[in-house]
């Protein structure tokens, strides 16, 4: 097999195990709130997209100022935090428990 076809299976491999932790630490305790973790994730990398299409009309001049691509990345970095640290708020405000709050940070 080619070097990219055993990046690309590796990495679909590590992804769903990541699912499967996030997944099981909802359903084995009933509580399915480290599902935000998820959405946390998938919303994460929109700031860095809408900020980069709109910093600059023109792919060939940089005219504009980089402020609001330092926004998206400010809020892509604040999403990405939130998905780590939203579980261990959760379980410190004892709405989920620790092992809920350890596969969530595993899985995500």
């Amino acid at each position: 097999m080619a070097a990219g076809l055993k990046t690309i299976i590796s990495l679909s491999f590590v992804l769903a195990i990541g699912f499967l932790l996030v997944i099981l630490s909802c359903a084995l305790f009933k509580q399915y709130l480290p599902l935000l973790v998820v959405a946390t994730f998938v919303f994460a990398p929109l700031p860095n997209w809408i900020c980069g299409r709109c910093s600059s009309p023109d792919d060939f001049v940089e005219s504009s100022g980089s402020a609001i691509v330092d926004f998206g990345r400010f809020c892509t970095g604040f999403l990405v935090l939130m998905g780590i640290a939203l579980p261990v708020v959760l379980a410190h405000s004892e709405i989920i428990r620790i092992p809920a709050m350890i596969m969530s940070i595993i899985g995500g």
